[in-house]
C-alpha cells in the first residue's frame, strides 16, 4: 500500500482546498489534528480494516479530515438553519403509497440490488457483537430473515437480486461467520466494511487514539452516511454498474419491516427520480426521527441534532412535523456515481457527544444517509404504511415481534390475522428488561398478547409459561418486592403490583 505523506495531506483530500478558516483559533485546530494525523499516517503498518480489499487507512484519514475541516468552518461560522424558512413539504415532495400501482410485471427487479446497513453492535440492548446477529423469530437472526427475503423473490420472480451487507469494524467477523452457512445457496451476498474515523476529545479537538492499532474504543463507525464513499471506495459500486444494476435500496438490517417493494421501485422508474425516502406518519414515539422539510424551495433531511435548542420541542411535536424518516432509501446507481465523481457529497454534520470509560468528554462526528436527498434529480419521499418500519431498538420492540402478533412467511413479518386491531399493541419494558440477558431470564416463554392493547412492566418481574394478556396489563412491582407471574395465568385490564392485589382497570 501507497502511503500519504503528511506534505500531500491536503493536496489529496477532495474539498478540502476550498475551505477557508474565518478565524486564526479554527486554523490552528485544523494545523494541529493534520498533524495528529499525518503521525497516524506514519506509523500505520496495514489497513486499518480487518480485511483485503477495504478502504486503506489513508483514504479514510482523508475523508475523516475533509469531515473534520467542515465542522471547523461551520462551527466558526455558526450556520444554523433559519427556523421560519423551515416548511412542511407539499404533496409533490411527499407521494402517498396508496397512489402507487402495481407493475405488469417484475422485470424491473432485474435492476435492483439490496444493501442493509450492518454496523451496529446492539450496546443498548447489553449486546457485545454484531446486533444482526440477535436471534429475533423462530430462532432465526436478522441476517437469516433477510437471505430468506431475498432467496424467496429470487426463485419466485426468476430474478438475480443480490444481498449487500455494509458491515463496520465491530461487526465483520460476526458479519462473515453467519454468512458462511449461506456459501452454496444461489443467492449472491457481498461485504463491505464502512470508515473508522477517530474519536476526537472535546477539550482538546484532538484526536484520541495515538496509532492506528489502537484501542477500538478510541474509532467508531461515522454513521450510514458514510455509505457512499464506502460503496465507491470499495468498488462495490463500480461493480454493480458493471452487472447492469441500475437501483439500490437500502435498510437498516434491524428493520424487520423493510423488504423488497415493486411498487416503489416502479413508481422510481416512472418518475425518473434519482433518490426516493420512504416516510411514514410520526407518533408521539417517533420524537427523534428525522423528517423531511422544505428549506427555501428545496427537499432537506431535517435531524433532531440540527434544530436549534429553543426550537426542540417544535420538532418534536406532531403538529407540524407529521412524518418521519424510516431510513429505507432507493438510490439511482449511476446517480450515484456522478453525484460522487462531480460534486462534494456535503452531508449535514451530527455531532454525537460520548464520554470515555474514564469520563472524558468525546465527540463523533456523523452523518445521515437521508441527507444526500439534496443532491439528486426529483428525490422526493413516498409516505408508506407503519409496516415498513419495524425496527428492534430495545426490549420491548423484541417482546412484540417474537410474540404471536406476528408469524413469518418466507422471512418477511405478517401479522396474525386473528388480530382485530390493525395497530400493534403499546410495549413499555422497565429497566429491569433493558439488557438481552435480563429479558430472556424474565420471561420462560413469550406471553400470547394477541388481543393485548397496552403493556407496562416495572420492577422486578418473571412471567411463566402460556401467560395471556388482554386490554390494557400494568405490573409494578415496588422497590425489594419481586413479582412471579405464574404459568397459565390471565391478565386482562389488570393493575398487578407489589402486594399481588389485582385491581380491574
Amino acid at each position: 500500500m501507497a502511503h500519504l505523506r503528511p506534505d500531500s495531506f491536503n493536496a489529496r483530500t477532495r474539498g478540502a482546498s476550498h475551505i477557508d478558516f474565518r478565524t486564526a483559533t479554527t486554523g490552528v485546530i485544523g494545523k494541529a489534528m493534520r498533524n495528529e494525523l499525518s503521525q497516524l499516517l506514519a506509523n500505520v503498518p496495514l489497513l486499518i480494516s480487518p480485511c483485503p480489499g477495504d478502504q486503506a487507512f489513508d483514504t479514510e484519514m482523508q475523508s475523516f479530515f475533509y469531515l473534520f475541516t467542515r465542522y471547523l468552518s461551520e462551527r466558526a461560522q455558526a450556520q444554523d438553519l433559519v427556523w421560519d424558512r423551515i416548511k412542511s413539504p407539499g404533496n409533490d415532495k411527499v407521494v402517498p403509497y396508496s397512489s402507487l400501482t402495481q407493475p405488469k410485471d417484475s422485470s424491473a427487479l432485474g435492476k435492483l440490488a439490496v444493501l442493509k446497513v450492518n454496523g451496529g453492535l446492539g450496546t443498548s440492548m447489553g449486546m457485545t457483537g454484531a446486533k444482526s446477529a440477535l436471534e429475533v423469530k423462530d430462532d432465526m437472526t436478522f441476517l437469516d430473515l433477510t437471505v430468506r427475503q431475498i432467496e424467496h423473490l429470487n426463485t419466485t420472480e426468476r430474478v438475480d437480486v443480490p444481498l449487500i451487507l455494509m458491515t463496520s469494524f465491530n461487526t465483520h467477523e460476526d458479519t462473515l461467520r453467519i454468512i458462511k452457512k449461506y456459501a452454496n445457496q444461489q443467492l449472491r451476498i457481498t461485504t463491505f466494511n464502512q470508515s473508522r474515523y477517530p474519536r476526537i476529545f472535546k477539550e482538546t479537538l484532538l484526536p484520541c487514539p495515538k496509532n492506528a492499532d489502537d484501542d477500538k474504543k478510541n474509532w467508531y463507525p461515522p454513521g450510514h452516511g458514510d455509505l457512499y464513499n464506502a460503496l465507491l471506495h470499495s468498488g462495490v459500486l463500480d461493480q454493480l454498474i458493471a452487472e447492469g444494476k441500475e437501483y439500490l435500496f437500502v435498510s437498516n438490517s434491524d428493520n424487520l419491516g423493510a423488504v423488497v417493494d415493486q411498487r416503489i421501485l416502479q413508481h422510481m422508474i416512472d418518475s425518473e427520480a434519482e433518490f426516493i425516502m420512504e416516510v411514514t406518519d410520526k407518533t408521539k414515539a417517533d420524537i427523534k426521527g428525522g423528517t423531511l422539510v422544505d428549506y427555501e424551495g428545496s427537499i432537506r433531511l431535517l435531524e433532531v441534532a440540527q434544530v436549534p435548542s429553543e426550537h426542540v420541542e417544535d420538532f418534536k411535536s406532531v403538529r407540524k412535523f407529521k412524518i418521519f424518516n424510516t431510513n429505507n432509501i432507493w438510490i439511482n446507481l449511476r446517480a450515484l456515481k456522478r453525484v460522487m465523481e462531480t460534486e462534494s457529497m456535503d452531508l449535514e454534520i451530527i455531532i454525537n457527544p460520548k464520554q470515555t470509560d474514564d469520563g472524558q468528554a468525546v465527540i463523533q462526528l456523523e452523518t445521515a444517509a437521508g441527507a444526500a436527498i439534496k443532491h439528486f434529480k426529483g428525490a422526493h419521499g413516498v409516505n408508506v404504511p407503519r409496516s415498513r418500519f419495524l425496527p428492534v431498538k430495545s426490549c420491548s420492540d423484541l417482546l412484540l415481534i417474537k410474540s404471536d402478533i406476528y408469524s413469518l412467511e418466507h422471512g418477511q413479518l405478517v401479522i396474525n390475522p386473528s388480530r382485530m386491531f390493525e395497530n400493534t399493541p403499546v410495549i413499555k419494558l422497565g429497566d429491569h428488561f433493558k439488557k438481552i440477558q435480563q429479558f430472556q431470564k424474565r420471561f420462560k416463554k413469550i406471553p400470547h398478547i394477541i388481543e393485548l392493547d397496552h403493556l407496562t412492566v416495572t420492577g422486578d418481574v418473571y412471567f411463566g409459561r402460556n401467560v395471556t394478556l388482554r386490554g390494557t396489563v400494568i405490573v409494578v412491582a415496588n422497590e425489594g418486592q419481586r413479582i412471579d407471574i405464574p404459568d397459565g395465568c390471565i391478565l386482562e385490564n389488570r393493575l398487578l403490583s407489589g402486594n399481588l392485589n389485582m385491581i380491574d382497570l
